[in-house]
């Protein structure tokens, strides 16, 4: 038995704090010198009392561990009941309570908002240390390890400033950690480019589509018209935000091909379960509106439900069924994805489930019509707003106008379109890869494997 695996020696000025959680963790290892941030940061606990201007508008900025800090929304001062932190240019901002999660930002020129919450903590670089630096630092492995070891709470996990003081990190010569930042600054632009390049991709679906199917592009205006004069045929739903329309679509998307309602191409419609969900993975899977994502699925967040056999064969999705979103907000209401994967899956009540006609119509070619501009059009025309959601009935989805070119050409328009996003998808996947090279390279820069 090694007696060193269970005696770990702490010099006596590093008891900061007594516990064994901090004191059971190695000396982190680097070539550079371990330096503690008391020595290198100091706490911006400036604050403004906002609701002293009540009429004035203020920006405020938030913090999470996907975007770092951002421009949150902006409010007069005389709903801020609170005294705001006024953050700088380069300073930096964590979640006391998330910093464990990674919830941690850095206030660029590019952030239009200065205030902050007092719950997060606020806190400045000196001379000694580039906060770019500091910030890619809290993103890595190593350090998030650190920051773990040095949180406290027995139910929320809590990191004060007084205790990341007491951290010591690697710290290389001021022209050194610019060395660094610029050889991991050029990785990120390689990502940059690639995610750009996928984007042009996307964006050329668009194009493409508009050209096949030989449609002028045009930007929607607002109609300023007073009176309208209907056709008959066109009467289908009585009120005035719906009548008239359908002239509308049709004097816009007129192309080479007929234009048809959707319900000319379809077998059946179905609304989904509207029993409730769990995240316990116990039940069937059932796919819900954030599920929807970009003409595909997105299965990483699924919820389930205990249903019995006969309900779930009823509700039972196949391959081949396009799942309509018919409400969500004004942006995402009515886009669409395929069900193409395999396993046992149903789709919840706020999902329409279309069954197509395989002899009248090709499932990809309207599932990315539906994710068009074509069809966002048309939908903006007939959504309902209600309570901050924008609704879309069968009713109304089943009217929605389609170029109808032949089957032999919607097929080669659905190709061309599958191939042109499975190529943006690579590119994704590789800007996501550069990514985290980049981190993993910084992060071996600075850190010595430990033995």
């Amino acid at each position: 038995m090694n007696k060193a695996e269970y005696i770990n020696i702490i010099p006596f000025s590093q008891l900061h704090m007594w516990d064994v959680k901090r004191h059971l963790i190695r000396e982190i290892q680097s070539s550079f010198p371990l330096i503690p941030l008391s020595e290198l940061i100091e706490e911006n606990n400036n604050k403004v009392k906002l609701n002293e201007y009540p009429d004035k508008e203020f920006g405020i900025l938030g913090v999470n561990n996907i975007d770092g800090l951002f421009d949150a929304y902006t409010e007069k001062g005389k709903k801020i009941n609170q005294s705001y932190k006024k953050m700088e240019t380069n300073e930096l901002a964590y979640n006391p309570y998330r910093i464990n999660v990674g919830s941690i930002g850095m206030k660029t020129f590019l952030h239009k908002n200065d205030y902050i919450s007092p719950a997060y903590v606020v806190f400045r670089c000196n001379e000694r240390l580039n906060p770019e630096y500091l910030y890619k630092l809290f993103k890595t492995n190593t350090f998030d390890k650190i920051i773990n070891e040095n949180t406290t709470g027995s139910v929320r996990q809590n990191l004060k400033f007084d205790t990341l003081k007491n951290i010591r990190i690697p710290l290389p010569p001021l022209s050194e950690q610019n060395q660094i930042l610029e050889t991991y600054s050029k990785k990120i632009q390689q990502a940059e480019e690639l995610e750009k390049n996928s984007m042009v991709l996307e964006e050329g679906i668009e194009e493409f589509l508009y050209d096949e199917l030989d449609i002028k592009k045009i930007e929607p205006k607002t109609e300023t018209k007073i009176f309208n004069t209907i056709s008959y045929k066109e009467v289908e739903r009585w009120s005035v935000d719906t009548l008239g329309k359908l002239s509308q679509i049709e004097n816009k998307f007129q192309g080479k091909y007929q234009l048809i309602k959707l319900r000319e191409l379809i077998n059946s419609y179905q609304y989904g379960l509207s029993e409730k969900s769990s995240k316990e993975p116990s039940g069937y899977p059932m796919l819900r509106m954030n599920n929807i994502n970009n003409s595909a699925l997105n299965i990483r967040d699924l919820k389930y439900i205990k249903i019995d056999e006969q309900t779930f064969l009823k509700y039972k999705l196949n391959k081949g069924d396009l799942l309509f979103n018919r409400t969500n907000s004004k942006e995402l209401v009515g886009k669409t994805a395929l069900f193409d994967i395999e396993g046992k899956f149903t789709f919840a009540s706020y999902l329409i489930r279309v069954e197509i006609d395989d002899n009248k119509a090709d499932k990809r070619y309207l599932n990315y019509l539906f994710n068009s501009s074509i069809l966002q059009y048309q939908k903006n025309l007939v959504s309902r707003q209600i309570t901050g959601q924008a609704n879309i009935n069968a009713q109304e989805m089943q009217a929605f106008l389609f170029p109808n070119p032949p089957l032999t050409k919607q097929r080669e328009i659905a190709d061309k379109i599958e191939s042109l996003k499975d190529k943006a998808r690579l590119l994704k996947l590789e800007a996501i890869k550069s990514r985290k090279e980049a981190l993993k390279e910084f992060e071996n820069e600075i850190f010595k494997k430990c033995n």
